[in-house]
């Protein structure tokens, strides 16, 4: 049995540069042979079974080579595996994909070529340089910048590059910099001539330096900037100070570390990603199911005979719907309960179902956010720095009493731990309260690594807490450098509850958003810049 090999052009480093072929590719592989230049998230697209092989080359340090990436692909065809070779940018423009291809061809495995965006082009637009413009550059060439060293006599004809080309883009280049400047000058082109080197172009830590033929090697040098990048020749780079649009964006230089659960971690990184923050994930939690006993499976058959039923967070909107099919059931066992949701976010997620709660208390908070600080810190003998003593919104309770009654029933979906305001308060206005506990939030040790290193390199400008448990198990996974290395950046907490756990710890949040989303927090910490 014979399977197929993708060669999969991977992009330029923008995880969304993928093209959809590319991307349905991965997600049916049974095995993701990927490279140094390929992004990592594309990997979260993979099956939970999926085969992953690092076949990464940088200069000088092969974790394979190429033939033994020839027979490895030539094996897991033969094998009858779907495989998705990933390579960076495009399979074909200097990226060996036709001699992958030449190898599965002579042992009869089939495959297919999935072009991709390749970086000679995209990484000079992410820069604001287009390679080709009207009345300035009609005609542009990739180059490699990194020939074959076992051929005697070069393949590059320098003298027709040099004057016959309006832009030059020269890939894998920067440790021939200088031949490639001295070669072109010396072939008629002018010392004068425009040269950028985009380095990590269309990643958010993306590096722009613009010089001159003349000088590039000199300013390169002083700048220390190193592989990988694209350079460009021409009168094209002049454009950047117009065009230039990636590195205005206003976190764009700046490094975010995000705790928050990986299963919830992908949207907020986008959102950041999308104001131009170089994000690092470092999961500090992870949640998982409760196993459920004959009492909740008996709640869950029984949902219509609650007034209301309250979902307090989108995790526990997931897990009670997937509580809820396995009994066999769907939306119609809500009968005619009403629905509050605790939060927009929660509120998104029950849309998800087809569902438009009936209540949402607005910017939701336990209580106020006087009384949430100091019912935090007392314990603690600390008064706060900060109090957002205008907060005006209702609370939950008060949102949730003007829809019920006295001897209502209601249903409170929570997690194995969390606060008792919510049902204490209810229960003190005669409301009979049943509360399903269908997940826990542990902690997540799988990242705790690039935490560490992230924060002791002292290259993070902020470090974002979404909840009380991200703040406790971020600081027992730092263990006793917890509060020497997290004051090497800011704190960033959504809401007063995160924040007062975080002051709690002796650590002084920098921002504490008034709105407590996500979305809310990543515009307080673009209102800080």
């Amino acid at each position: 049995m014979t399977g197929m090999v993708y060669l999969i052009g991977a992009g330029p480093g923008d995880v969304k540069l993928i093209t959809v072929k590319g991307r349905e590719c991965i997600e049916k592989a049974d095995v993701i042979v990927y490279d140094y230049l390929a992004d990592a998230h594309l990997l979260e697209w993979a099956r939970p079974d999926a085969e992953l092989i690092y076949a990464g080359k940088q200069c000088k340090d092969h974790t394979m080579h190429q033939w033994e990436i020839n027979e490895l692909l030539v094996q897991k065809g033969k094998e009858g595996k779907i495989v998705a070779r990933l390579k960076g940018g495009d399979p074909l423009v200097f990226g060996r994909g036709g001699e992958e291809a030449m190898a599965l061809g002579e042992a009869g495995v089939p495959f297919e070529f999935v072009p991709g965006v390749t970086s000679p082009i995209a990484a000079p637009a992410y820069a604001g340089i287009p390679v080709t413009q009207r009345a300035m550059a009609t005609s542009f060439a990739v180059v490699t910048g990194h020939e074959d060293p076992t051929k005697a006599v070069s393949g590059i004809h320098w003298e027709g590059l040099a004057t016959a080309v309006d832009t030059l883009c020269f890939v894998m280049g920067v440790g021939n910099l200088p031949v490639i400047a001295e070669k072109l000058m010396a072939h008629g082109r002018s010392a004068s001539t425009p040269v950028a080197l985009v380095r990590w172009g269309t990643k958010p830590v993306q590096e722009v330096l613009v010089s001159t033929l003349e000088h590039v090697v000199e300013d390169v040098a002083k700048a220390k900037l190193k592989a990988p990048a694209i350079i460009v020749v021409g009168d094209v780079v002049n454009l950047r100070e117009k065009l230039q649009w990636f590195d205005n964006k206003p976190l764009f230089g700046k490094t975010v570390v995000v705790t928050r659960a990986r299963s919830q971690a992908s949207a907020f990184r986008e959102k950041l990603a999308a104001q131009g923050a170089n994000v690092v994930e470092a999961a500090a939690i992870k949640t998982s199911p409760l196993e459920l006993f004959e009492e909740d499976k008996r709640i869950i058959n029984n949902t219509k005979e609650y007034q209301c039923i309250v979902f307090t967070s989108g995790e526990g909107v997931r897990y009670f719907f997937d509580a809820l099919y396995k009994e066999g059931k769907d939306t119609r066992a809500l009968g005619n309960s009403k629905v509050a949701a605790i939060g927009c976010a929660t509120a998104r997620e029950l849309q998800k179902y087809g569902i438009v709660p009936d209540i949402i208390p607005v910017d939701y908070k336990a209580e106020s956010a006087v009384e949430a600080l100091e019912e935090e810190l007392s314990e603690y003998g600390i008064v706060p720095d900060i109090i957002p003593v205008d907060y005006k919104a209702e609370s939950a309770v008060e949102a949730l009493e003007e829809e019920l009654n006295a001897g209502d029933s209601v249903l409170l979906i929570q997690p194995k731990v969390a606060r008792d305001v919510i049902p204490r308060c209810l229960r003190h206005r005669d409301m009979d309260v049943d509360i399903l506990r269908l997940y826990e939030t542990t902690q997540d040790t799988s990242q705790q690594e690039a935490l560490v290193t992230a924060l002791t390199e002292g290259t993070v400008d902020y470090i974002t807490f979404t909840s009380s448990s991200t703040v406790t198990n971020t600081i027992q996974l730092l263990g006793d450098d917890a509060l020497e290395l997290l004051g090497k950046t800011k704190v960033a907490c959504i809401g007063p509850i995160t924040a007062a756990t975080a002051m709690s710890a002796g650590l002084k949040p920098a921002i504490i958003s008034d709105v407590y989303t996500t979305d809310g927090l990543v515009n307080a910490i673009v209102k800080d810049i």
